[in-house]
């Protein structure tokens, strides 16, 4: 076609026009003409070792003296004893590299492979999340630490406790405690954590073995693991009451008293369509879906002007949730099931219920 349209328009405008190269066009057409062209072959620089000299300098560095040193530390020493050293401290590496012999021979630690966790939840109590987040005290260098496990289906959290320190003797009263007020049977719990060493310890992993619970820890180094207990202690920390300092245990203590209250059955989750952590937990979030949707019909029967779209209907209700989800894997709806079991969070002074009193 350049052919053709550049003998009455020219080859540069027609190449210009086509989006095409000139010197492609040109190229093209030579190989055609004379045949496929052969890449010339590079000459060897005039001061390259011969294949003789290569193999010189090859047992020179397998001798006894120089066999686990670097070419670096062969080529200094052989200055220092009064020898010329055949070549470069970079050929000598282009020689061992040709002969698959340039790696890192020192004994480094190498980390096993750990498996992703893959963890689906479609129903409240399948998996819980927890860990252990630091609140500042009301000095340099001291802190409260706050336990939170949480389901990862409701984002309800179904235990917490506060402490001066982390042990793994408090990890276990709270994760026992709240398996219990949750009627968590055997065999139906996986509950999530990352590699800590209360999440790691041994009692907690005797504990877990005894109620029929199954460990799951994030993979070391990797911060995304555990998203749905970061996620909420975000929303703990970023409160307009959350202060910069507490004053001592109490005050924290105070703290976490209002704010899982209101987590838990006031604050409106957008990853629950707008509903309440507990709405999910206990089975009301799709009666209070329907509410919502007759609401939003009245409405439009109202007003049909201002809904150009149609009827609109509320934030749909989440049928799963993953740690990790496969790429490409889709999950059937299942609709939550009515929990009937009560809520608990922990403190040191007692046990205390959703609606803030202690039980």
């Amino acid at each position: 076609m350049v052919e053709e349209q550049g003998a009455r328009l020219g080859i540069a405008p027609t190449c210009a026009a086509l989006g095409l190269a000139r010197a492609t066009f040109y190229r093209q057409r030579r190989c055609s003409a004379d045949g496929p062209i052969v890449p010339r072959v590079r000459r060897a620089p005039r001061q390259a070792l011969t294949p003789t000299e290569r193999e010189a300098v090859l047992a020179l560095l397998h001798d006894e003296p120089f066999v686990d040193l670097p070419p670096a530390q062969v080529w200094a020493q052989l200055l220092d004893a009064g020898r010329v050293p055949p070549c470069s401290i970079r050929t000598m590496y282009r020689v061992l590299a040709a002969n698959q012999e340039v790696r890192e021979r020192r004994n480094q630690l190498r980390h096993p492979q750990y498996q992703k966790p893959e963890l689906l939840a479609t129903g409240p109590n399948q998996v819980w999340s927890w860990d252990i987040t630091k609140l500042l005290g009301p000095v340099k260098w001291t802190y409260f630490y706050l336990y939170v496990v949480l389901d990862i289906f409701s984002r309800y959290v179904v235990g917490w406790l506060l402490a001066r320190q982390e042990a793994n003797t408090l990890a276990k009263v709270l994760i026992q405690e709240s398996c219990q007020r949750q009627h968590i049977a055997p065999d139906q719990l996986i509950i999530h954590a990352d590699r800590g060493p209360s999440m790691t310890s041994k009692p907690l992993a005797l504990l877990l073995a005894t109620l029929g619970v199954l460990p799951s820890h994030s993979r070391p180094h990797v911060s995304d693991d555990n998203p749905f207990s970061e996620a909420q202690f975000k929303t703990l920390k970023y409160r307009p009451d959350f202060p910069a300092r507490f004053g001592s245990l109490e005050d924290s203590e105070g703290f976490c008293q209002r704010f899982f209250p209101w987590y838990n059955t006031e604050h409106r989750h957008v990853a629950l369509g707008l509903m309440t952590p507990y709405d999910m937990h206990y089975g009301l979030a799709q009666a209070k879906w329907e509410q919502r949707a007759e609401v939003l019909r009245a409405a439009y029967a109202a007003h049909p002007e201002r809904f150009p779209r149609g009827i609109p209907l509320p934030p749909p209700l989440p049928t799963a949730a993953w740690i990790n989800k496969p790429l490409g894997l889709d999950v059937a709806p299942k609709a939550p099931t009515a929990q009937v079991a009560e809520a608990v969070t922990f403190s040191p002074a007692g046990i205390t219920a959703p609606d803030g009193g202690s039980s």
